[in-house]
């Protein structure tokens, strides 16, 4: 089992990395803010356009320390990582697999299924934790229309009818999402998804929480030797991480979507810790995003038993066993891709 380390967050735009020694050290206008060992470090994040030094990347790449860069508004820009390592005829079958349609739907199944579950079950446990704030029967009536779309799913062997079962699915989760804010409620309002941009404050962070696990997918599924370009559900594209975005699906619910809806209903984001773009856009401003990313790292830390292997795993670790879980099915080790289903 890989140990979880730490992620170095820089989220002011004006503060620049660099190298001294063993150090990563984080500087502003040329004045010394701090410096961090980079044994200490898994991967760095940082925010804005100042950039870092090519020795310092070069560090990073020697280390296996990934370096991503985020536009301000948490887009991913770009990451820097080592020479691609990894079993040369796990890649070979991944993409074999990649390019058979009837070997994809396969494991696009498998996601889709973990999703929807996923999804049923962020409905299931509001209404058991909190039957008196909430309209249970509307909510359990989308319970049970995913429940159907789940029977739906194990069946489906195209790709283009799986894509509009999850999008079916995808819209009657979110047509009760409002209805699990039950603090801030006039200032947190959720009328449907809105992506590039995000237009309220909840589509903000639902936008910022899922670059994140994009990157934390994307790094899990480089470290057991796959390349997170290289998709079954999502179609290959220039630049897309097509199979970090296939595994993230079914953690979206679980690990991005329930964080949002704790750091609005324990009132740890404020209404007042956004801007507003000239476009529309929302987002986090500066402290609100140190405070996200704060109780982000904390979430990680907090130990789940994995559904399928048994054993106790940080929130943090679920990407690398799942990257694990499907590098073993590419391998022929287990019979099908074991999605994550929590409960």
């Amino acid at each position: 089992m890989k140990k979880l380390l730490n992620t170095l967050y820089v989220t002011s735009p004006k503060r620049y990395l660099s190298l001294d020694g063993e150090n990563v050290v984080v500087s502003e206008e040329q004045n010394e803010i701090g410096r961090i060992p980079l044994h200490n470090l898994e991967s760095i994040v940082t925010f804005g356009y100042t950039g870092a030094s090519p020795a310092l990347m070069g560090a990073c790449a020697k280390r296996d320390i990934n370096l991503t860069f985020l536009s301000g508004s948490g887009k991913f820009l770009a990451r820097v990582s080592g020479e691609m390592r990894g079993n040369i005829m796990l890649r070979k079958e991944q993409y074999c697999l990649s390019a058979n349609p009837d070997s994809s739907i396969k494991i696009s199944r498998n996601c889709i299924l973990g999703k929807v579950y996923n999804e049923k079950w962020i409905l299931e446990r509001a209404c058991r934790d909190y039957p008196m704030r909430l309209d249970v029967k509307k909510i359990k009536e989308k319970s049970g229309f995913l429940s159907e779309s789940m029977k739906r799913i194990k069946n489906c062997s195209d790709v283009s009818e799986l894509r509009g079962l999850e999008g079916e699915a995808a819209s009657v989760y979110f047509s009760v999402f409002d209805d699990l804010i039950l603090q801030q409620k006039e200032d947190f309002q959720f009328r449907g998804r809105s992506r590039r941009p995000p237009l309220d404050a909840v589509n903000a962070m639902l936008s910022f929480a899922y670059v994140l696990l994009s990157g934390m997918c994307a790094g899990s599924l480089e470290t057991v030797g796959l390349d997170p370009y290289a998709g079954f559900l999502h179609t290959d594209r220039p630049g897309r991480m097509s199979l970090a975005l296939d595994m993230m699906e079914e953690l979206r619910a679980p690990v991005a979507d329930r964080f949002v809806l704790t750091l609005i209903n324990k009132k740890i984001i404020q209404p007042d810790g956004f801007v507003k773009k000239e476009n529309g856009a929302v987002m986090l401003d500066d402290s609100s995003r140190k405070i996200f990313l704060s109780h982000w790292q904390a979430k990680k830390q907090e130990v789940i038993r994995h559904p399928f292997l048994g054993e106790k795993v940080e929130w943090g670790m679920v990407p690398y066993v799942q990257a694990m879980l499907l590098a073993r099915y590419i391998r022929g080790d287990l019979d099908e891709y074991p999605p994550f289903f929590w409960k």
